[in-house]
């Protein structure tokens, strides 16, 4: 259930996301679902592709500094209240969220929701538990 995120630090200046993109792009990497959160000086492109591995090896040969951490996908309905629902099954857990971001998943009406947890397998244990559906790494990246 845990799926490999990419994680590419670069500094927060025009032009520094189309590197990285244009490199995955050109060697058949594909970027299924990406964040971006930036301060003033630097910025973390967060990726989850089709071949993790490939692109690490890719993105540190150009000069990246690229770190891989485990995510989860959780498949929600495409609605409002689709995270509230996620949401109000951790609550009262010890479970926490470091970050999350979001995407439509464009099956069967519904979205994924991509989750950073301090302790991801305790997640696990408290979305199953509760009956969360989550997704494989293979569902996820061949949608």
């Amino acid at each position: 259930m845990k799926i490999q995120q990419l994680s590419i630090f670069a500094e927060n200046k025009p032009g520094h996301l189309a590197g990285p993109c244009r490199l995955l792009a050109e060697q058949g990497v594909d970027i299924r679902a990406l964040s971006v959160a930036d301060t003033q000086h630097f910025g973390i492109l967060r990726l989850i592709v089709n071949d993790a591995a490939k692109a690490t090896k890719l993105l540190e040969g150009a000069g990246h500094v690229v770190k891989a951490t485990e995510v989860l996908a959780v498949e929600v309905s495409d609605q409002p209240g689709g995270l509230a629902k996620v949401l109000s099954a951790l609550e009262g857990s010890p479970v926490n969220i470091e970050y999350m971001y979001a995407f439509p998943f464009g099956h069967q009406g519904k979205a994924v929701l991509i989750f950073r947890f301090a302790d991801p397998d305790a997640a696990i244990a408290v979305l199953q538990a509760k009956g969360v559906p989550m997704l494989t790494g293979d569902v996820l990246l061949k949608a």
